[in-house]
């Protein structure tokens, strides 16, 4: 509160530094301010603002408890964080569609490749590796398996080609939850 009343008395010396801050201030756009005007700070509203100070109210029209909100609003980061993926890393767009299918196939597969980037993240998290997603993304781009079939065989066999560290630790994970996942499938 004080630096915001210092900063407004220091505009207050300057004409034009005072013109500039009640043009910000959206009431003001309808105020004309004509000949000797006398301007001065309101310390009594600045002090009645500083009561809620600190303060943060929810407004809601869940059925959910208090308790429920505040849990939730807490959540918020990872909701911006995934249309800020969604934007960027996964550029949803643009978009070059006009049909309604397309859009839509699209946009599903956005979110099935989002949902795939946030189990890899888990996946690298809880097996405390220090590859990132991003890291991750970039290593399977040149990540080469051949698959193959033995004359006299039926089941193909699929091998890894050639792979870096990283590469291969990232392989190795990826194995072992789907070897897992798919035991108890």
């Amino acid at each position: 509160m004080i630096n915001f009343v210092t900063v407004i008395r220091q505009r207050l010396t300057s004409r034009i530094a005072l013109n500039r801050l009640l043009l910000r201030i959206a009431p003001n756009k309808y105020l004309r301010l004509e000949g000797e005007t006398t301007i001065s700070i309101d310390l009594e509203a600045f002090e009645q603002d500083a009561v809620w100070d600190g303060l943060k109210g929810y407004v809601t029209n869940t059925k959910l408890t208090d308790e429920e909100v505040i849990a939730n609003y807490h959540n918020l980061w990872f909701i911006e964080r995934a249309f800020r993926m969604n934007k960027s890393d996964l550029q949803i767009r643009p978009m070059y569609h006009r049909l309604r299918n397309r859009i839509e196939g699209h946009i599903c597969i956005c979110f099935c490749t989002y949902v795939l980037q946030l189990e890899m993240e888990r996946l690298l998290k809880a097996a405390q590796s220090t590859i990132t997603v991003e890291r991750a993304r970039d290593l399977v781009k040149t990540m080469y398996a051949l698959t193959y079939t033995k004359p006299d065989h039926t089941q193909p066999t699929k091998v890894m080609l050639g792979m870096e560290d990283e590469q291969a630790e990232l392989f190795r994970l990826v194995e072992k939850l789907v070897k897992r996942d798919l035991s108890n499938a």
